[in-house]
């Protein structure tokens, strides 16, 4: 049986990578952040094949701890960058843990024998660090896919600058080294929604959706979502998993980076459908997912069933 090493694998959208590989014979190692916090990945003790599986304490900052968990993996999946709106300090919440740890990642891999693929969960702020909103140059109504040059701006968001950032080192990583050992690939989803699979509703994703479909506003930047009726494209977390699975398990992916996007929706209408309610537009195609159909076979759910699942 082969091994897969999956950094993050009980977040939010590791759960459902750790659960696709279960499902497809493989060896799982999954890392958590405090090995003592059982409710941050009980849930996956109960998945099928459950005896596959097993739990390592990591830290993305610690070389040496790094070594240890990638040195008897086939397939490294690296899902393990923090996704915060709030923090108190970004260089030691966001950038720190995102840029150095990928750099910390890369290294130890590059000195590993015996990989052979690794997969980025990236964001599409590795593309565009204004989402929800337009990329300079461009409106609400204007496509993107990955012909487009990719955008930053140090307006905003810290957690989208560090995705961009980090992807970049990734980038330059696979430029400097053009006889790696091992492929690397990226996903870049699109905001990402649906079920969590753990009892534990305080990811971003989760809580996200629950404000949405409450109408709460804790913060200026909710609000200002609200008060704009920003679009947002959405992506379910099942078919970001299947996707990560897809390019983890695809020989000749080496260096492309996927766009994960399904339909388009206003705040209000996706408030709406949160509440079993039919929205007023009709979806629209923004970012577009076309690559990852073609490479990956992936077909993306609608967000109206994405949203009836987390309501349900």
């Amino acid at each position: 049986m082969k091994k897969v090493g999956i950094i993050g694998g009980s977040g939010f959208i590791g759960s459902y990578i750790t659960k696709a590989f279960l499902n497809n014979g493989f060896l799982v190692k999954v890392s958590a952040t405090d090995i003592k916090r059982e409710d941050k990945y009980q849930h996956l003790v109960t998945l099928n094949h459950s005896d596959n599986l097993h739990i390592s304490e990591l830290d993305v900052m610690n070389k040496s701890a790094l070594q240890d968990f990638v040195f008897d993996c086939d397939i490294i999946i690296h899902s393990g960058t923090p996704f915060l709106l709030e923090f108190q300090d970004a260089k030691k919440q966001l950038f720190d843990p995102t840029i150095k740890g990928t750099e910390n990642f890369l290294e130890v891999v590059s000195k590993t024998p015996g990989i052979e693929k690794i997969v980025f969960i990236a964001s599409v702020a590795a593309w565009n660090t204004n989402f929800p909103l337009p990329a300079v140059n461009k409106s609400f109504t204007d496509t993107f896919d990955e012909s487009d040059t990719r955008f930053t701006s140090t307006e905003s968001h810290p957690y989208a600058q560090a995705k961009f950032m980090a992807n970049q080192v990734v980038e330059k990583f696979i430029k400097d080294n053009p006889n790696l050992f091992f492929e690397i690939s990226s996903v870049s989803p699109v905001m990402v929604l649906g079920k969590s699979m753990s009892n534990r509703e305080d990811s971003t994703s989760s809580v996200l959706q629950y404000l949405i479909k409450k109408k709460i506003a804790p913060d200026k930047f909710i609000q200002e979502l609200y008060d704009n009726d920003v679009p947002f494209a959405i992506v379910d977390v099942e078919d970001v998993a299947n996707a990560a699975f897809k390019a983890a398990t695809t020989i000749g992916l080496h260096g492309k980076d996927y766009l994960l996007t399904s339909e388009t929706y206003k705040v209000s209408d996706i408030s709406a459908m949160l509440n079993h309610q039919e929205p007023k537009e009709k979806a629209s195609i923004i970012y577009k997912n076309d690559l990852a159909k073609i490479d990956l076979g992936i077909q993306f759910r609608p967000v109206k069933k994405t949203l009836n699942n987390y309501s349900n």
